[in-house]
């Protein structure tokens, strides 16, 4: 089965043409590390999360990240706010539900968020893919991807993946992006493994916060979502894999590597992988029944 074709340079020069502005309304805990991803990617930064003036900054920007580390009720109003004034605008939404599933707050929340909001994206490790698609008791990939925290631990197979981002695909009326071992991109259509990235990235917190604000910036860029979708995750996971070769210097443990990492983002050359490669690296792998 075949993926459709990605120009990866061509999405790279989009950013760094437009320079597109994404307001970020994320958590505490990676708010640095997502104002700097979307820096090094080539666009525009801005953190606005005061209910007051969020809507106010959203219609000025490009592309709009909703983080729900935040379940607090300010934190809850101002991303019904900043995804109101974006779908307004016509600003595309990516939406990082993190740690839905792990308790009944922060899954109301985040049901609130899609029956309110017209999202574009939903981007969440395979447990949060599992539970907004409603098979977390039926599916084996989401059996064997149990929430602790704010993180999937166990392992589950591609294609049971691949069955759990269509799902939440299709709940939610958005391109879904499963991150693993193996990251599924899936719209209602077809689901899509991307082999990129590396096992580094699992242990430097805050990567899937940093994966969330990239897709965001190729959302704010490129008019297609699944072609946003697919070239985000393979670049973010091709600059993973840049920065655990050591082409962006050597490293000793986690933190080190968290550096070369946003090197590798600031500094990847879509040359360093041709079209041809690419298309080895993104395989159609479910269709619904």
């Amino acid at each position: 089965m075949t993926a459709p074709e990605i120009d990866l340079p061509a999405a790279l020069d989009a950013i760094r043409t437009t320079q597109p502005l994404i307001d970020a309304v994320t958590n505490a805990v990676t708010v640095n590390e997502v104002a700097n991803i979307i820096l090094h990617w080539g666009a525009l930064p801005v953190m606005a999360d005061d209910r007051r003036e969020v809507a106010e900054m959203v219609a000025t920007s490009q592309g709009c990240l909703l983080n729900t580390g935040d379940v607090s009720e300010a934190g809850e109003e101002t991303a019904l706010a900043a995804g109101r004034a974006a779908n307004e605008h016509d600003v595309p939404v990516v939406l990082d539900p993190v740690g839905v599933g792990a308790t009944p707050t922060r899954t109301a929340v985040i049901e609130h968020l899609l029956g309110d909001l017209d999202v574009t994206i939903i981007s969440g490790n395979r447990a949060e893919i599992g539970a907004i698609a409603g098979i977390a008791d039926a599916s084996d990939a989401t059996e064997a991807s149990e929430i602790r925290g704010v993180e999937a631990v166990g392992d589950g197979e591609t294609g049971d993946l691949a069955a759990a981002a269509l799902a939440c695909a299709r709940e939610a009326g958005a391109v879904a992006v499963a991150s693993g071992e193996t990251d599924v991109v899936a719209d209602e259509d077809a689901a899509y493994a991307i082999t990129a990235g590396h096992p580094m990235m699992g242990r430097v917190v805050g990567t899937g916060c940093t994966l969330g604000a990239t897709l965001s910036v190729f959302a704010a860029s490129l008019d297609d979502p699944l072609a946003a979708a697919l070239a985000g995750t393979a670049a973010y996971g091709l600059a993973g894999e840049q920065a655990a070769a050591g082409e962006y210097g050597t490293y000793d443990g986690p933190a080190s590597y968290e550096v070369a990492f946003h090197d590798a983002i600031a500094g990847l050359d879509a040359t360093d992988a041709p079209d041809e490669e690419l298309g080895t690296r993104i395989e159609r792998v479910a269709t619904p029944e």
